[in-house]
């Protein structure tokens, strides 16, 4: 112990460090008698070398855990967007019903919007600005009924690709990180065929919305005009060949009515589907973010 104390400080505590790291520890068990201020010391490195280990082990066993809870918050993602496409598939019956509905009246409507038209245009019993409304809808149901059929076969689309992505996010373990292979086929077939199935629904329901809501106009502008005059009843015998049942006068009415409550019931359950779509949107895009954080997660812990 006397040879120790006349070696240098800097060589004794260089040599400290190195014993610290590389001898067996001394403990009070294998030592005879009490500890001495230099294997106290060593016994100190040894301690502070084993948890500075710990530690090393621990941060090396969170710099795993981002990747594994970025997987899981996909997973999530994924059953998130499902919530909301079964919420926005509710909405499908209510347009299946409304392009129905419309399809039903729709000659019965043309019979007054081609009359009005006739005599907006022609015999001019209509003021402006009605003539100029009429004239518009001279081709009105060609052009509504091909809205119709289009907006029908993309409801019915986008009811099977939702279900299908249903089908896909519903199979789906959000605490299985190792099913990476079923979350990326979801992901994809949610970006490339559902948000487009969607869209082109949602394109195709606003096309008979602005229909509906371009008929609506007329009749309400029909409405009022034939309501405080007998003029256009007259003329319409000359378009008709025929007296006009007392029902036809009442007729206008009530479908303009009719066509006002079921085109604003239309019209709420497209702003849901709409607001419902931006938000699957958002979510789907969000998914390639997940998987742009995994990837630079995992090529860290490589280095």
């Amino acid at each position: 112990m006397t040879m120790l104390c006349h070696i240098p400080f800097r060589l004794m505590l260089t040599t400290l460090i190195i014993v610290g790291v590389t001898a067996p520890a001394f403990t009070a068990e294998n030592s005879c008698g009490p500890l001495t201020p230099t294997e106290e010391q060593i016994l100190k490195l040894q301690q502070d070398n084993e948890l500075l280990t710990q530690k090393i082990k621990h941060l090396e066993s969170i710099k795993s855990v981002p990747v594994d809870r970025l997987r899981k918050k996909k997973n999530l993602r994924l059953k998130e967007i499902a919530a909301d496409v079964k919420s926005q598939r509710q909405s499908t019956s209510d347009f299946e019903g409304f392009v129905k509905w419309m399809s039903a009246n729709l000659a019965g409507y043309n019979r007054y919007i081609q009359a009005g038209s006739y005599l907006a245009v022609i015999a001019r019993v209509l003021p402006i600005p009605y003539a100029g409304q009429a004239s518009i809808f001279t081709k009105f149901v060609a052009q509504f009924t091909v809205a119709l059929n289009a907006a029908s076969v993309s409801i019915t689309n986008y009811l099977n690709t939702s279900q299908k992505f249903i089908t896909m996010a519903d199979a789906i373990d959000p605490q299985n990180t190792l099913d990476e292979k079923a979350v990326s086929e979801a992901a994809q077939f949610a970006d490339h065929k559902l948000l487009k199935d969607m869209n082109d629904a949602q394109l195709k329901l606003t096309t008979v919305s602005d229909l509906s809501t371009g008929a609506l106009s007329f009749l309400e502008s029909l409405n009022h005009y034939v309501s405080g005059t007998d003029e256009y009843w007259n003329k319409m015998k000359g378009v008709f060949k025929k007296d006009i049942d007392p029902k036809e006068k009442s007729y206008i009415s009530e479908s303009t009515s009719n066509l006002k409550t079921q085109a604003g019931l239309f019209n709420r359950k497209l702003k849901v589907f709409e607001e419902l779509g931006k938000k699957e949107t958002a979510g789907v895009k969000a998914l390639a973010v997940y998987d742009e954080l995994s990837l630079e997660a995992q090529t860290a812990l490589l280095k």
